[in-house]
């Protein structure tokens, strides 16, 4: 299997070069409780402390409300770390976060129908 060359970051036979423990500075934990459906969006407010190259391509992708699902997957980084990522920017107020809605039934038929068209037209 191949990974695709994406810049400095990506080998094509060895994967990810920076591995997750490396990004997230060792930490395994986020300051923040996040739900992978929470869903971030920028500040625009400008944040006094030094991030990364992970944190500002993070920052980039919540110009709009992004869950921290579809965040993780866009970094191609474990749920965890981009958590980790997120709740940094979220403690210097680069981003703010919203809950994911509680759902009353889960197992709703249109809430399924809805998730499955919305993955139909991402294919």
């Amino acid at each position: 299997m191949t990974v695709p060359m994406d810049g400095p970051w990506l080998d094509e036979a060895a994967g990810r070069l920076i591995r997750p423990y490396t990004v997230s500075g060792g930490r395994t934990r986020p300051t923040a409780e996040l739900d992978l459906m929470s869903l971030v969006m920028a500040t625009g407010a400008a944040s006094q402390m030094y991030f990364g190259p992970e944190h500002s391509e993070a920052l980039g992708l919540c110009q709009g409300p992004t869950s921290v699902a579809e965040i993780a997957g866009h970094l191609r980084l474990p749920a965890v770390v981009t958590k980790i990522l997120l709740s940094d920017l979220m403690d210097s107020g680069a981003v703010s976060v919203r809950p994911p809605h509680n759902f009353d039934n889960p197992s709703d038929c249109s809430l399924l129908e809805a998730v499955l068209d919305g993955l139909r037209r991402q294919l």
